[in-house]
Order: C-alpha cells, then sequence, then structure tokens
C-alpha cells in the first residue's frame, strides 16, 4: 500500500484496485492496433468523432489510423493536429506503423511540427507559427502538428473557410468549453456549424471540473462517441497489477511532511503546489531545492541531461529532474533529455521528476510509479491527468500509486473555510475516482431480458432466478435489473446511459452544497434531497432538451451506477478488509452481483451517496476538528444583521468568561447555539469587510 504517515495518521484512502492482467490492453490484431485502436477505426468514416479513454490507452496512435484513413481512402486534403502544449507534440511524431501491418506509415515533415519551432505561443510572437500555417494549407503536404494556441491565433487570421475538406484533430478536448468566452470552443461550434471539416477529439476526462459543459448539446449531439474505460485499460495491462490512490493530511508546512510519503525507490513525479495556493511557502525553487536536501546529499548536476544527482542515506545515487526552473536553458536541457526517444526504455534514465505545472497532460514516462501531488486541485480533471502518469503498463512495474498531500482542516485557523473547501474537493475526487475506475454497468428495468456477451452465473437466467445480474468478463461489464427503472426513450438518452454518466456524476459530485449536505449534515438531510432534488435539478440543467421521461431517466442511471459503486466498496471492506485491501472495489460489486435479490429504484433512491465519504472523513479526523467543520457548515446558515451579531458576540464574550469555554454552534442548548452562530456571524463580516 501506499506508504502510511506515522506522525499524525492522518490518512483519507479513496480507491484500491486490483487487475487481471490479461494483457488484451497491449494485444495487436494484424494492422498492430490495441482493442481500443480497433474500436476507434471502426467508426473511422465519421465527420465527428469523439474518443473517450484514459491516459496510456493509446489515443495518439489511434488518431494515426483514422487520420490516415480520411486523408488516403475519405478524399480529404490535410489533417491538423491540435494539442494543448508543445511537449505534447512529440506524441505525433513519425511512426512506422507499417512494420505491424497497417498500410501506411505517418510521416510529419519537420517543418510542419510547430511544436519544435521555437517560440512561444503569444499573439506578438506567434506571426510566423500563424504564417507557417497558412504556407502548410497551401502546400501538398499532409500533416501538421500544433498547439491549441497557435491554432486559435490561425483561425483568427485565416478565417473558418480556411480549413474546409481538412481534419481537424484536437488532443486533450477537455480545454474547449461552450462558453463563448472560450475562443477555441468558439471556432469549434462555427466550424461544426459550416460542417465543411471533419473533427476527431481526444480526452482522458470528458469533463473541464468546472461548472461549464464542453460541447453545447445539439453540437455533442452531432458526435460519434467510442468509450474505452479506466476498468478495460488497467484490467488489459500485461504488466500493471494495482492502482492505489489516497490522501494524506499534514500540518504546519508540507515540506516537513513530505518524506512521510516521497519514497525514493519508487519512480515518482512530485508536482509541488501552485505558488498562489495556500499550501505553497511562495517561494517554488526554495521548495525543490529543500525537497531534494530531504532525500539526501546533492552531488553536482549530469552535464549531458541536467539531472541533479542525489546521494541517499544508502549511498545509492539517484537522478532528479527540475522541471520547476526558471531558466529557459536549463529547463529546456532537462525537458529534452526527458523525451529522448532512445531513453524511453531506459528504467534508469531518471529516478523522479519535480514539477509545477509541467508533466501533466501527454506526458509519457512509462516507469513513473509513484504521481505524488501537494494540495488540492481545483480540477478533477486535472487529478484524472497526474494519476494517469503514474498508470502507464511497463515490464517489472506491478504496482502504481497516486497520493495527494493536503493540508489538514485547523480549528484554529480563520482560514478554516477555505480549508473545508479544500477538503471537499479531495473527498469529491475520491468520490469520482472510485466511479471510473468501477467497471461500467448496464442497467435495464426488472425482467427485462439478458444481454448479449454476459454470464450470468451457474443457474442461468430466468424470470424466477432472482440473480439476473451478469458479468462480461472482457469489458468489466455488470448488467443489474432495476425493479421501477425507467427506460431511456429517444437515442440521445440512450447514449447518455451508456457513455455519459460519469460527467453527470461528476457534476454532482463538484456540487458543493450536495457534499456539505451528504457528508456533514446526514441527519438533517434526507437521502431523496440529494438523489432526486439534487441531481435531478443537474440532469435537467445539462441536458434541457430531452423530454421530462428521459431526464428521469437519465437521473436514474446516475444514481443507480454512483451509489452500487458506494455500495460495493462498503460491503467489501466492512466484510474482510485485510483480505481486500487491494480489491475492495471489485470484490464488493461482485458481492451485490451474488447477493442481489431485489433491487428497487426506490431503494437507491434513498441511499445516501455521500455516506462512505463521511465514513473516510470521520476516520482520517478527530473528534474535535469533525465538530469544528461542522460548526462552519452550519454558521453558513445564519442570517443575521451585523447589530444582532455584534450584540451576541459580546455576550458570547461573557460566557466564555463564565464557563471558561466558548459556546459552540452545535450545542443542543439553544441560547448556546445562538451565541456562537453570532461569533460566526460577526467574523463573516468582518472578513467581508476586510477583503473589501
Amino acid at each position: 500500500m501506499i506508504p502510511d504517515n506515522p506522525t499524525n495518521k492522518r490518512t483519507l484512502p479513496s480507491v484500491s484496485i486490483s487487475t487481471a492482467r490479461t494483457g488484451a490492453s497491449t494485444k495487436q490484431n494484424e494492422m498492430g492496433m490495441r482493442v481500443m485502436q480497433e474500436r476507434v477505426y471502426a467508426h473511422r468514416g465519421e465527420q465527428y468523432l469523439l474518443i473517450k479513454s484514459p491516459p496510456a490507452s493509446g489515443k495518439s496512435r489511434a488518431l494515426m489510423f483514422v487520420a490516415l484513413d480520411k486523408l488516403h481512402k475519405q478524399g480529404l486534403k490535410q489533417a491538423i493536429i491540435v494539442v494543448p502544449e508543445k511537449s505534447i507534440g512529440g506524441s505525433f511524431a513519425d511512426e512506422k506503423l507499417t512494420a505491424n501491418g497497417f498500410w501506411s506509415d505517418w510521416t510529419v515533415n519537420p517543418q510542419w511540427n510547430l511544436c519544435n519551432a521555437p517560440g512561444i505561443d503569444e499573439p506578438k510572437v506567434a506571426k510566423s507559427k500563424v504564417k507557417a500555417v497558412g504556407e502548410f494549407l497551401a502546400s501538398d503536404d499532409k500533416v501538421l502538428v500544433c498547439t491549441h494556441a497557435t491554432f486559435r491565433f490561425a483561425v483568427e487570421e485565416l478565417g473558418i473557410e480556411a480549413f474546409d475538406n481538412r481534419l481537424i484533430a484536437v488532443d486533450e478536448f477537455h480545454h474547449v468549453s461552450s462558453n463563448p468566452d472560450n475562443k477555441l470552443g468558439s471556432q469549434l461550434e462555427q466550424l461544426i456549424a459550416r460542417d465543411k471539416t471533419h473533427i476527431v477529439a481526444m480526452t482522458g476526462s470528458y469533463f473541464r471540473g468546472d461548472a461549464e459543459p464542453v460541447l453545447a448539446p445539439g453540437d455533442e449531439a452531432k458526435f460519434e462517441t467510442v468509450t474505452y474505460t479506466y476498468y478495460e485499460q488497467l484490467n488489459g495491462y500485461e504488466h500493471l497489477k494495482s492502482l492505489d490512490i489516497g490522501y494524506f493530511f499534514y500540518t504546519q508546512r508540507y515540506l516537513d511532511a513530505i518524506m512521510k510519503v516521497l519514497d525514493p525507490t519508487f519512480k515518482t513525479i512530485v508536482h509541488i503546489p501552485n505558488v498562489n495556493s495556500r499550501e505553497s511557502t511562495k517561494d517554488k525553487h526554495k521548495e525543490v531545492e529543500e525537497i531534494m536536501d530531504a532525500l539526501g546529499v546533492w552531488k553536482g548536476v549530469d552535464a549531458d541531461t541536467g539531472f541533479h544527482m542525489i546521494e541517499l542515506p544508502n549511498g545509492r545515487v539517484i537522478r532528479v529532474a527540475d522541471l520547476v526552473d526558471d531558466d529557459p536553458s536549463r529547463r529546456e536541457k532537462v525537458s529534452a533529455a526527458l523525451k529522448e526517444p532512445k531513453q524511453r526504455d531506459n528504467r534508469d534514465h531518471v529516478d523522479i521528476i519535480i514539477a509545477l505545472g509541467m508533466a501533466k497532460e501527454g506526458f509519457d514516462w512509462i516507469w513513473c510509479e509513484h504521481a505524488l501531488t501537494v494540495g488540492y486541485r481545483s480540477s478533477l480533471t486535472e487529478i484524472i491527468q497526474i494519476i494517469g502518469r503514474a498508470t502507464r503498463d511497463a515490464p517489472g512495474k506491478e504496482r502504481s500509486r497516486f497520493t495527494n498531500l493536503i493540508a489538514e482542516v485547523d480549528a484554529a485557523q480563520p482560514l478554516v473555510v477555505d480549508a473545508l473547501n479544500d477538503t471537499l474537493k479531495a473527498i469529491a475526487a475520491s468520490l469520482l475516482m472510485e466511479q471510473v475506475l468501477a467497471p461500467r454497468f448496464e442497467f435495464t428495468p426488472k425482467n427485462a431480458g439478458k444481454k448479449e456477451g454476459f454470464d450470468y452465473g451457474p443457474n442461468g437466467y430466468s424470470e424466477d432466478n432472482p440473480r439476473n445480474v451478469g458479468y462480461n468478463e472482457a469489458t468489466g461489464q455488470f448488467h443489474f435489473e432495476i425493479k421501477g427503472l425507467v427506460t431511456p426513450e429517444s437515442p440521445e438518452a440512450t447514449r447518455i446511459c451508456r457513455e455519459d454518466l460519469n460527467e453527470v456524476i461528476t457534476a454532482f459530485v463538484q456540487d458543493k452544497a450536495a457534499l456539505e449536505r451528504g457528508i456533514f449534515d446526514r441527519e438533517n438531510t434526507v437521502p431523496e434531497e440529494l438523489t432526486v432534488a439534487r441531481m435531478g435539478k443537474i440532469v435537467r440543467g445539462r441536458y434541457p432538451e430531452l423530454s421530462e421521461a428521459d431526464q428521469e431517466a437519465v437521473r436514474q442511471h446516475a444514481i443507480a451506477a454512483l451509489n452500487l459503486t458506494q455500495e460495493a466498496k462498503r460491503l467489501a471492506r466492512e466484510e474482510n478488509a485485510e483480505l481486500t485491501a487491494n480489491t475492495a472495489l471489485l470484490d464488493g460489486v461482485r458481492k451485490i452481483a451474488m447477493d442481489v435479490r431485489e433491487l428497487d429504484i426506490d431503494l437507491i433512491d434513498h441511499i445516501n451517496p455521500f455516506e462512505a465519504a463521511y465514513a473516510v472523513v470521520a476516520k482520517a479526523m478527530d473528534e474535535n476538528v469533525l465538530k469544528q467543520v461542522k460548526a462552519v457548515i452550519e454558521a453558513k446558515r445564519v442570517t443575521l444583521s451585523y447589530e444582532e451579531a455584534r450584540d451576541l458576540a459580546v455576550r458570547a464574550l461573557k460566557y466564555k468568561q463564565e464557563r471558561g469555554r466558548s459556546p459552540e454552534i452545535t450545542s443542543q442548548d439553544a441560547w448556546e447555539k445562538k451565541l456562537a452562530e453570532g461569533v460566526a456571524a460577526l467574523a463573516r463580516f468582518r472578513s467581508q469587510a476586510a477583503n473589501g
């Protein structure tokens, strides 16, 4: 498991999953395609194609197969590959695909890989790259690779019509937004409206982490979606056996706690906190120096790579890459050394990478065993991407892990509200990852009939068999029959229930009001308030074009998936926590599949999906901190005038002098609770005044 924290034991473990190591993810067909790539290639004729597949699953090569077919067999003039940052451009370098049986190689003329061109992508210095895009469009060459920024500038300069009869492939598509202020999103909307280009969109997480949808519903409906789940990817690896995800609390400075979770025997990427975050010391360079000093004795810098050489206490010398360094020449040297093709299969090339904003999306270091991130990540998409750095399959790599080192809620701090919000983000991330890593569920009404490809056990399938639950070993899908389940009527609602439940659940998990009520106010929250009211509102807002019946079908499917995942983990851990440490999630799903007698949608709606998260928080934080957290939640509901709050605060001071303690907002005594509400309200008024 992830190294424990012996200083305060404040751990918030989230997910632990073991894989079957079937090898299916890496097996190739006669054309050199993996399962995911073959699935995508089957839809190569679609004008608009959305590929939802996790990091390391081979999206880049899947795009190559599709693009070559569109260029040579579908009559498109050119393909433009658009990536979020220059470092990812290397994923689309030349590939000799014919060596594995495909009918053409992938070739990019060096002058058209603009990710390798000097200069940063800002309007004042990007004119040469925009000019290059124009020259490419006028040429007979077939492929260009550029950044999102270069493409945006080029569209502004050259116009939408310049890209007619061409393929636009957008990598890391979650950067797009339907918000009019998102330029790339607006340009894609115009391209779709003109309807004279082909678009392939690729992402490992089709949600942004904010409230904005990636595409408007009407535009999204035009895309054919190909989904390859995280479960399929991990279960089909040849080498990687387990993935652990954990959250660890610390007090004081993170630099004093980091060695409790940073084990130099594992290949690790460390992401230090943003300089504007409350976890940061505001001196990122000193933070890197402190981390290296904690590791061991600095022995100099390797002249060829720019890596720091650190001697550990046991005498072993490790190589540390610093991507935080602001010096362009030094950082470019280190970055180039990390991307060196001939070093890809060299496990000993580097041991630890320390980064700030880099080494996330598209960063391909197959040997990474541990992604260690300091501080809260406001975007769940960012967490998915960071975890993806550690989930590459590599020989001898049986375990990988993601650790989020986060500041504990400290009741003594005036920033307790911010700390609470950050804690809720961590819990939201853990809930989402449980859903992302779980097998996919196929839900049908009771006695609707068996699904092809599913094994229903030794008793077979019949109306009299209460175990109408099947399992597809190849895809990791479970088929559940649920009494009273609403079936989607339209093709779009059916697609959403099949493909987009994670996006619906993400919006629900990110709903802070639902989190606060479901975790810290369970006593006063009716479960249906969350599962029916809050989720219903989210579905209606996300899919306003659906009928009421279809909106209800989507809501029920999403709640069923979320609750079954949470209930599965709880069942497995309660039954045998020791034996199921690495397989709790899957063992729990199988237990439900074995023991289910009658799944009723009313019962599913009645389950609080956040109860498991509350149990984890309760174990990870002591009673005092939990009381303070609940007090913050209670205080947010207080509505008092400034004068009332000030008067109550004066009385609260007298109360403290008389009784030796401050009044508690969670007290059963109405007067004591009112005094505490006054103190909280006055503090809020003063905070608002201080912030202008």
